[in-house]
This record gives structure tokens, C-alpha cells and sequence, in this order.
């Protein structure tokens, strides 16, 4: 008999936190939500630092990714990590779900399977080029450079013809340790922002409009960006659910990021599968969703046990 039946994963920061601003609130309330969802489908829940050395993974049938945010910090040490708690415990989503959805090149196998990604170019490490080289190439004015293997906007830059040499430097050291991205830069961006929809299960739930601040191109609330409430057409709903459905297999949950296009057309800028923050406080009842979607995936097992 397992001690637990979920066991949400965060970081360190969060897990017993004692000066507590108004991003951290949001992590314990989110959390809350999720573990009071949970419990009250009867299973039973932990919630523990992803790193922490002593905790049995052996003893949770599940362990749930929600806020571990540190995880692209210490990715090697992560790697090693996901490798030896997949063989204790099952992982929502799927080790194989989260290994590929770490690394940005699935952006191409979505497009490859008809759905709308920016303009983009995948760089290998050790490629060698420069980012003159590469504008004069493909004639974009703008672009954002960025890693293949990121998150909170970690070396995303954003380029033009009279700040390329300026950032020559840092893309050469860039290029010679991983794989980055370069994507024309999408004007829609700062005019209408980014929208996350939150799906459980395959199906839509709820989304949220994220904007950059004044000036600024990243909607991430590290640099300033904010999140409103929106409401979603049936066309951007369906764009969505394709995108999640076009996954090697159907994640538990997932948040696709999606912008319009210098074309004006919806495009995929993120498919979120690891810990994406899910805004549960806009929506509480998504919650339950999610639990609802761990218990269908928890019950075959048992019956099978």
C-alpha cells in the first residue's frame, strides 16, 4: 500500500516559505487548490520539493509536476533526476511527454503535423554562423533569439539590424553549448498579446491574455507582463485542442501558448507539458478537472492491481 496516492512537486522556494510576496501566494494558493481537488476525490496528497534528497519516491503511486520552477536552472541535475524517480513512481505527464516537450524542436514536429508555428530556425549547437548571416539570409528585420531548452524567457533576445553585433558574442557562446531558436519577430505580440489555453484531458477549460508591459516584447510577469481573463473564440478553442491532440500521446494537461502571426493566422509559440502555471485562481472548478483526469488515469491501474 502506497502512503500517497499524488504527490505535487515543486521547488524548494515554495515549499515552506517563510516571507511570502504576492507571486509566492499565488504558488501556495494554486497548489491548495489542486491538493483540496485531489483530496476530495478521496486520494491522498503530498506536496515536496522535486530536488528534496529524502523524500521515498517509492511511497506515491503519482507524482504530479506543478511549480518546479528551478528545474531549467540545474537541467542536467533535473535529467538525472527524471531518469531515476520515473523508475519509482509513475509521472504526470509522462517522462516521455516531458522529455519532449523540454526541448522546443517539437515546435517542427507540429508544424510538420499541419499546425501553425512562427517563422523559425532551429541552430544546432556547434553551428557555425553568425546573426548577420542569418538576417541576411532569411531578410527578417526582427527576430527573437532563444534556446531550445529554456523557460522564464532565459537568453531570449530580441534582434535587429543595429543591435546584431552587439549580441554577436553572446549567441557564439550560446551556439557552442546547446541548440537555439531564431524566430522572425511576431508584431502581434505587443499589440494583442499572447493567449494560454488550459486543457485537462484533451479538452479546453479556460484562458488567459498575457501582455508585456510598455516597451517591453515578453509577457511574462518576470519582466513586467500581466495576465487579464479572455474569452476565446470556437475557432482559437479548436486551434488549440489540434495542437494538444498532434502530441506523441494525450497529455493529463497541458497549456498551449498561442499569438497571431505577422500573417494574422493563430501560431503555436509554446506547448507547455512540464509545469506550466495553469491559473487555477482565475478559474478554481479547473481544479477539478485536472483531478478528474488524474483519477481517469489512476483507475485503470487499479483495477488492474
Amino acid at each position: 500500500m502506497k502512503k500517497y496516492d499524488v504527490t505535487i512537486l515543486t521547488d524548494a522556494r515554495y515549499v515552506n516559505p517563510t516571507e511570502i510576496d504576492d507571486y509566492t501566494q499565488n504558488v501556495l494558493d494554486e497548489d491548495r487548490l489542486v491538493a483540496e481537488a485531489l483530496e476530495a476525490k478521496g486520494l491522498r496528497v503530498a506536496r515536496v520539493d522535486w530536488a528534496d534528497p529524502d523524500f521515498d519516491w517509492t511511497s506515491t503511486r503519482t507524482a504530479l509536476f506543478r511549480t518546479t520552477w528551478d528545474y531549467f536552472y540545474r537541467f542536467e541535475e533535473f535529467s538525472v533526476w527524471l531518469e531515476q524517480v520515473s523508475q519509482k513512481t509513475q509521472l504526470i505527464n509522462s517522462p516521455e511527454l516531458l522529455r519532449w516537450s523540454m526541448d522546443k524542436h517539437y515546435l517542427k514536429e507540429l508544424l510538420h503535423k499541419g499546425i501553425n508555428i512562427p517563422a523559425t530556425l532551429f541552430l544546432e549547437h556547434e553551428t557555425l554562423t553568425t546573426l548577420e548571416q542569418l538576417h541576411v539570409e532569411t531578410a527578417w528585420e526582427q527576430s527573437v533569439l532563444k534556446p531550445a531548452i529554456s523557460g522564464a524567457a532565459r537568453h531570449t533576445y530580441r534582434l535587429n539590424m543595429d543591435n546584431l553585433d552587439a549580441h554577436e558574442t553572446i549567441f557564439t557562446e550560446l551556439i557552442e553549448q546547446e541548440d537555439m531558436l531564431l524566430q522572425e519577430f511576431q508584431h502581434n505580440v505587443v499589440s494583442k498579446g499572447e493567449v494560454a489555453y488550459m486543457l485537462f484531458g484533451g479538452k479546453f477549460s479556460h484562458a488567459i491574455l498575457k501582455k508585456a508591459k510598455a516597451g517591453d516584447f515578453r509577457v511574462q510577469d518576470d519582466f513586467g507582463g500581466t495576465v487579464h481573463q479572455y474569452t476565446p473564440t470556437t475557432e482559437e478553442i479548436a486551434f488549440a485542442e489540434k495542437a494538444v491532440a498532434a502530441c506523441p500521446t494525450m497529455p493529463i494537461y497541458a497549456r498551449v501558448d498561442v499569438i497571431w502571426d505577422n500573417n494574422d493566422q493563430l501560431a503555436v509559440s509554446e506547448l507547455e507539458l512540464i509545469e506550466p502555471e495553469l491559473w487555477f485562481r482565475f478559474e478554481p472548478k479547473a481544479a477539478e478537472l485536472l483531478a478528474n483526469a488524474i483519477v481517469a488515469e489512476l483507475e485503470p491501474k487499479a483495477k488492474a492491481y
